[in-house]
């Protein structure tokens, strides 16, 4: 079992991580009868896109000797209606640290080949810029 999502009711889970025990909330958003004081469920799917991303290029940047640490991945979630569900999601890399031009395509190229971005449905857009220093 990987972990244990127990309700708490108005609308909020606690979500734990059996192995290590770290948990997290989420709250349903604003526009769905939330408070929106926690993650939503839909916002941890699009943010666990680029938490992923990050950590396939970190694995491949370890073994070329690229330092990725500092760098930011700003996500941004559109939801659509009819059934609601998550339309597009949007992610901006940073990267504050110079790296060479075909470091980069490598390090492009397993961010998109991550296991999150095969797992979401293909109906929804995924749009990703890299902005190298």
């Amino acid at each position: 079992m990987t972990s244990k999502v127990t309700y708490e009711g108005e609308l909020r889970t606690r979500c734990i991580h059996l192995n290590s025990g770290n948990e997290f909330i989420t709250d349903a958003p604003l526009d769905n009868n939330g408070k929106a004081e926690a993650f939503s469920p839909t916002d941890t799917v699009a943010t666990a896109l680029a938490s992923c991303m990050f950590t396939i290029m970190g694995i491949k940047a370890r073994g070329m000797e690229v330092n990725l640490e500092g760098a930011t991945a700003k996500v941004t979630k559109i939801m659509a209606a009819d059934p609601r569900r998550i339309s597009k999601i949007i992610i901006d890399f940073e990267f504050p640290h110079p790296v060479n031009e075909k470091n980069r395509h490598i390090l492009e190229n397993a961010a998109k080949n991550c296991p999150v971005i095969y797992s979401l449905h293909p109906d929804i857009e995924k749009q990703v810029a890299f902005h190298w220093k």
